[in-house]
């Protein structure tokens, strides 16, 4: 015998399941991001999109560039003017910065290369030597 009313009965199975899904959604909340292993650590202040300041100097974000939020949604970079923010962030191979996650702060923890971290060589110019050792 055919139901009478298909809109009734559709709406009724969704409010069942609406709860379901509710309760799948903290698990994905739970999940720690993982960041490329040539992503880095700096400061970002948007300027003036799509300039930028990356621990402090100058820099710019390429066309197309990712901004991801702490709940992982894409942030326009209009949004960040003006604000001083903790990110991980990734170049791409003309040098602009072309992703960008902003970190919470057990993510701001976590130990990652970026500002501070001088260039690593395993040679010395004479002009860094110490001058006491001659």
């Amino acid at each position: 015998m055919p139901t009478k009313h298909p809109l009734k009965a559709a709406c009724a199975a969704a409010l069942i399941l609406l709860p379901a899904l509710s309760w799948a959604q903290p698990a994905t909340d739970q999940l720690q991001r993982q960041f490329p292993d040539q992503a880095r650590r700096g400061v970002l202040r948007v300027t003036a999109p799509p300039d930028i300041l990356l621990d402090g100097k100058p820099d710019r974000l390429s066309p197309g560039a990712r901004i991801r939020s702490t709940d992982r949604r894409i942030v326009l970079p209009q949004q960040l003017v003006g604000q001083e923010l903790q990110v991980n962030y990734r170049r791409e191979s003309l040098g602009l910065v072309h992703e960008v996650w902003l970190l919470t702060p057990a993510e701001q923890a976590e130990h990652r290369a970026g500002k501070g971290d001088g260039v690593q060589r395993n040679y010395r110019f004479a002009s860094e030597a110490d001058p006491s050792a001659n």
